[in-house]
């Protein structure tokens, strides 16, 4: 029962996480109708810079500069790439974002190579044992950290004048537009969200229990994709269950796979897509995606 309560904790935290990633993810969804394929590279971008510069600046100012830095990358990337794009199509505006993708995950490979970047984060390896259940401080912190975030990001995605932009763009972006929604800046700050949570997620992915960034940590960013897809890919509700679900999965598949050895190794790897797939197959829309009606 211990062991089921801390793959449990455990769960919830990396869930938390990867809602973050998948929230970001939805956000752009919600503001440009495109689907992001470059969120794992933003993501080792904000990482990157946490671990580059924690020695010189202190952990927390490292903190903001990679937030910040990711932020403006991903600024950058709506403002110099999609919006000079004169593709009209969001497919191909999806494919655009797969080559950017592959040139900034080039770049960074290249300055990281083969070393493994300690985050220098105050929690290290240290463990709070509550009631005989070993739970690590870095997994409180990122839960903690994640629901403040996301909670931050209701709120204001329901109360201020950029949250209704955002919703009202993503209802009817035509009608936004006529109405005074300057859809250019929605889309913007939706890009700058995004990034900024990525940098936050790639610190709680590279603490301990793993030993640090390394230049596939942009692949975990890709187990956050089936938590967007199997919520909803225009669901920021979606987006936090679909977040849960998959880290619930991933840990339990983890700790119990000496226990379905006749499914084969690394079965944690895999239950992401595994789930994602059985979802979409009763539900298409995901859990909380909007369905498209057709007159024919």
């Amino acid at each position: 029962m211990t062991t089921f309560i801390e793959l449990l904790v455990n769960g919830v935290s990396i869930g938390s996480v990867y809602a973050l990633i998948a929230l970001g993810f939805v956000i752009i969804f919600k503001a440009t109708e495109v689907v992001n394929f470059a969120h794992a590279s933003l993501l080792l971008v904000g990482g990157y810079v946490i671990a580059v510069l924690h020695e010189d600046l202190g952990f927390w100012l490292a903190l903001v500069a990679g937030v910040a830095v990711a932020a403006v990358v991903g600024a950058l990337v709506e403002f110099c790439v999609l919006r000079r794009s004169r593709a009209g199509d969001q497919h191909v505006l999806a494919i655009v974002t797969i080559g950017v993708d592959i040139l900034l995950t080039t770049e960074l490979t290249r300055r990281i190579g083969t070393d493994v970047l300690a985050m220098g984060d105050p929690w290290q390896s240290q463990v709070v044992q509550i009631g005989g259940i070993s739970i690590a401080q870095t997994r409180i912190a990122a839960l903690v950290t994640a629901a403040t975030l996301i909670t931050c990001f209701l709120l204001a995605f329901r109360y201020t004048s950029w949250g209704i932009a955002m919703r009202a763009a993503a209802e009817d972006r035509e009608t936004a537009a006529l109405m005074g929604v300057r859809l250019s800046r929605v889309s913007m700050g939706a890009w700058a969200v995004a990034g900024a949570l990525a940098a936050v997620a790639a610190l709680f992915l590279t603490v301990f229990p793993t030993p640090g960034l390394d230049r596939s940590t942009s692949l975990v960013a890709l187990k956050a994709f089936p938590a967007a897809i199997l919520g909803g890919l225009d669901s920021t509700t979606g987006a936090l269950v679909g977040g849960l679900i998959i880290g619930l999965a991933e840990s339990l598949a983890a700790g119990y796979q000496n226990d379905v050895t006749f499914l084969g190794r690394g079965i944690g790897e895999v239950v992401p897509y595994l789930v994602m797939i059985v979802i979409l197959l009763i539900r298409p829309a995901g859990l909380f995606g909007t369905r498209e009606l057709a007159r024919v």
